[in-house]
């Protein structure tokens, strides 16, 4: 598989098209708009040839190796499975080697559950189903992942946080609340064409009647066990329509819930059918990022560690203090199960950038996770075809490129998911 002809084709298209009418004068306005329409027919045809036959990404399927260790059995076990009839069956190919879809393994953990469950053993039918327990006290985990500074490798945590989840047996929804939408277009959605008007999160929380119900928005993506939230660009109308409804109330007008009580009112409406919610919140402090931190159980600050991204941090820290204690002293609640610093695009031979980390270990403690995210070319060379490391096989990369970055992601998503877990109790 090429991971890297057809976008190269696709940006020297664009390079052409944006280049075409370069001597050309014309109001900024519409010069902007006609390079923002070359780049989305480009990003279109790119997708088309992508994702052919039907332009929609699908994920791959998994060897019995990898099935075998998302499911927590070995590959023998599964092969005997597999030889009685148990369970989804496999496909096979050449040599006799199966491979089977992540709903597949998701069913098989159904089975397996079901087995262990009939024998009395609920703790090992937890273990392979990861769904939580409402009747245990395992609430909503909502994870708001967060910092005003771009380039902090937000989007890429949350997507890859989201599909660990779902691959490891959660039940997971991924809120896009950035108006920019990279995480909806890691999932193979291009706004502009794939959005019609209303079918963000905003249509959700909006003050008027055209509110929908956030069912009703959600859409199937092609991982099975994660549903999203697109975004686009109305997502931004909620920072201009928030100071109208907050002036009508102060008028006598009754808006529904404050402002920083509707994200969290949405996620109630369809909490039975989740375990986690991962947010990707917007790179600033406004109003859809405070509604996103009040209904969060817990958060992640995504952290470049270079001493200008640190600094900004300081000033998003404040300023996000000073915001949520007006929150709370408005009622809001602001109890966290856990606040923990990530540290991305980390390169560990970087001796300025180990000596930050370990600068912020010592200011922080255990709030930094343990493992970071390691700067990878792997990484980078999925994301030009919108795919993440997980949506890849490891045969597209340099094995030890690949290993060294799967190695690195799995670390930090399973210090997250254990504390997921702890938070529950378990």
């Amino acid at each position: 598989m090429d991971m890297t002809g057809s976008a190269v084709d696709a940006a020297s298209a664009i390079g052409k098209t944006a280049t075409a009418g370069a001597g050309s004068r014309r109001p900024a306005d519409e010069a902007i708009a006609a390079d923002a329409r070359a780049l989305s027919e480009q990003l279109k045809a790119m997708r088309d040839r992508l994702f052919a036959p039907t332009a929609m990404k699908t994920l791959r399927s998994f060897t019995s190796g990898e099935a075998a260790r998302l499911i927590g059995v070995s590959d023998g076990y599964l092969r005997q499975l597999s030889l009685a009839g148990e369970g989804p069956q496999p496909d096979t190919g050449i040599g006799g080697r199966r491979s089977y879809s992540l709903s597949d393994i998701n069913a098989l953990r159904r089975h397996l559950a079901e087995q262990a469950l009939a024998k009395g053993n609920a703790a090992k039918a937890r273990g392979y189903v990861n769904w939580r327990d409402e009747t245990r006290g395992e609430h909503l985990q909502v994870i708001s992942v967060t910092n005003f500074k771009g380039g902090s490798g937000k989007t890429t945590s949350s997507v890859h946080l989201a599909q660990y989840l779902a691959l490891t047996g959660h039940r997971v929804l991924a809120v896009d609340l950035d108006p920019q939408a990279s995480l909806s277009a890691l999932f193979g959605y291009q706004p502009e064409l794939d959005l019609t008007g209303n079918d963000t999160l905003y249509g959700a929380i909006r003050y008027d009647a055209e509110a929908r119900p956030l069912n009703e928005i959600i859409r199937k993506t092609y991982f099975d066990g994660l549903d999203l939230v697109p975004g686009n660009l109305e997502l931004q109308e909620f920072e201009h329509t928030t100071p109208q409804a907050l002036s009508a109330r102060q008028n006598g007008a009754d808006a529904g819930p404050l402002f920083f009580a509707r994200v969290q009112a949405a996620l109630a409406s369809v909490a039975d059918d989740y375990d986690v919610v991962v947010i990707d919140c917007p790179p600033q402090l406004g109003y859809l990022t405070l509604s996103a931190l009040c209904a969060s159980t817990s958060v992640i600050v995504t952290v470049h560690p270079q001493m200008l991204d640190v600094a900004s941090m300081n000033q998003f820290l404040y300023m996000t203090s000073d915001l949520l204690s007006v929150v709370r002293g408005a009622g809001g609640e602001l109890n966290f199960d856990f606040l923990r610093y990530l540290v991305t695009r980390f390169e560990p031979n970087d001796g300025p950038q180990a000596q930050i980390v370990g600068f912020m270990r010592s200011l922080f403690g255990d709030r930094v996770l343990t493992s970071a995210m390691v700067k990878s070319t792997a990484i980078s060379d999925a994301g030009l075809t919108k795919q993440t490391l997980y949506e890849v096989g490891r045969e597209n990369f340099t094995r030890a490129t690949y290993d060294r970055a799967i190695e690195s992601l799995n670390a930090v998503n399973g210090e997250i998911e254990a504390l997921i877990h702890a938070a529950w109790g378990r």
